[in-house]
């Protein structure tokens, strides 16, 4: 009993991982994101209530979702995605007042279009438009921030784990960045020229400098010895 239901579990994730492919597949065009996860969503409902599906659903729901609107879905989204990029760069190269919390607002637009477009996606059925989806979807965001915090958690968690699965050094842009900088801790040499701001030490030789001639002062007197007695 205990085996069957850690079989099933175990098949849901491996369908889960399997789905997650074909999403991100279909995804690459960028444009058709809210239909591939619209299908992906559909695919992995009739996976749990034990229904027949698999690749050829997969596409026919991709089609079907696509045909509903989901392109122009997914270009408004990019569209709105691209804005709040421009508006951060725009803030970072001007510093205008009140441009914090314009980036700020601006990110929180970005989650909350996410999150509307995720929970459009997980409602969409076949034969759905995506313009009454997209609007309701947006109010369900906005009245349950527990529910959009979850999926923003979420959304972090996947991209944590993808940005540290991901193979950098074996990428072809990643020989191409300079090495890390690191601090030079060998010590310089020492400097031959004499630093004249430091009084000489005793019994130290004071260099002449080239081109100047010695200065000429009183000859100099041999020390008086001990006074000799008769």
């Amino acid at each position: 009993m205990r085996r069957d239901r850690f079989l099933a579990r175990f098949g849901v994730f491996a369908e889960c991982l399997l789905t997650g492919v074909w999403i991100a597949v279909a995804a690459l065009p960028l444009v058709t994101l809210p239909a591939a996860l619209a299908a992906g969503a559909g695919h992995l409902r009739r996976t749990v209530e034990g229904e027949g599906t698999g690749l050829r659903s997969f596409a026919a729901a991709l089609r079907a979702a696509l045909r509903g609107g989901g392109w122009a879905a997914g270009l408004v989204y990019w569209a709105a995605l691209a804005l709040v990029g421009a508006d951060l760069a725009f803030v970072r190269a001007l510093p205008v007042p009140g441009g914090r919390a314009a980036g700020a607002l601006a990110l929180l637009v970005a989650l909350w279009a996410t999150v509307t477009l995720l929970r459009a996606a997980t409602a969409w059925r076949p034969g759905a438009s995506w313009r009454a989806l997209l609007p309701d979807a947006g109010r369900r965001a906005l009245r349950d921030p527990a529910g959009s915090l979850l999926v923003v958690c979420g959304l972090a968690v996947v991209a944590a784990s993808a940005w540290f699965s991901a193979p950098w050094p074996s990428l072809p842009w990643a020989s191409c960045r300079p090495p890390p900088w690191r601090p030079n801790t060998a010590r310089p040499p020492p400097s031959r020229t004499p630093d004249h701001r430091k009084p000489p030490s005793a019994g130290a030789v004071r260099l002449r400098p080239r081109g100047t001639r010695p200065r000429r002062g009183p000859p100099l007197r041999p020390p008086a010895g001990p006074a000799r007695t008769a």
